[in-house]
């Protein structure tokens, strides 16, 4: 918000509607809602926010952990499935905690862009966003092999057994196309963050609200420049976890 020619009063209702409203906002929702003179002004500021989205200190998940990765982009023709070409690949990774009276629930949520399905790709998302010791479940793809070697207990499972990590990715195509009507892959990983972010403070709107506004005070946000830049963003990355 420094040096902001936008009053602080839209900083603090957006802060409060990106934190607690369930669907999010598209830019053009948010100009609309908070009366914004220019849908530029909109983007930037709810990109900013997103930047204020990831702690920097933040620990990595444990106990019991559903991993696989999903592509997101628009439909081409050609190969399916892993290989696929013109789409951004996410790995994902999301706490299971078996309560003895209830059933399965889900835990914390892990969501990063990645290059490719390498083995080394795999398992450094892994090393970077889930505990050692932890249980990992996965399909039988190989890029998993070396998790084992890597200090975690590794079972391979049927794609049906992973049904709370598809659930969750499932979940995040609809947002991405329901809410943003698609997403480039320049800035999918800041929707990630936001995706993230409100998944993992479902529960407490209020305190989401107050984390992004301490976070939003210790970090730099992405410049118009940075935005609008062609090609990769110079200067500016999205930020993500330890991977």
């Amino acid at each position: 918000m420094h040096g902001t020619r936008t009053s602080l009063v839209i900083w603090f209702w957006g802060a409060y509607l990106v934190a607690t409203h369930t669907p999010g906002f598209s830019a053009l929702q948010f100009q609309k809602q908070l009366s914004i003179n220019r849908y530029e002004t909109a983007y930037q500021i709810l990109h900013k926010l997103r930047a204020a989205m990831v702690r920097p200190d933040r620990d990595r998940i444990h106990s019991v952990i559903e991993v696989d990765e999903t592509y997101i982009g628009a439909s081409k023709a050609g190969k399916r499935g892993r290989g696929v070409s013109g789409k951004t690949i996410v790995a994902g990774a999301i706490e299971v905690i078996d309560e003895p009276t209830k059933k399965k629930r889900v835990g914390r949520l892990r969501l990063n862009v990645i290059p490719d399905v390498s083995g080394e790709t795999l398992i450094g998302f892994v090393e970077g966003n889930v505990e050692p010791g932890s249980l990992v479940y996965t399909d039988d793809w190989s890029g998993y092999d070396g998790l084992n070697k890597a200090g975690y207990i590794h079972e391979v499972v049927s794609i049906k057994e992973l049904e709370h990590i598809h659930r969750t990715i499932g979940n995040l195509k609809v947002w991405l196309e329901g809410t943003h009507h698609g997403v480039s892959g320049k800035h999918l990983q800041a929707y990630l963050n936001e995706f993230v972010f409100r998944h993992n403070r479902r529960r407490t709107p209020m305190a989401a609200f107050q984390t992004i506004l301490g976070l939003a005070s210790q970090k730099c946000g992405p410049t118009y420049e940075d935005l609008y830049a062609s090609g990769k963003l110079t200067g500016w990355l999205h930020p993500i976890s330890l991977f």
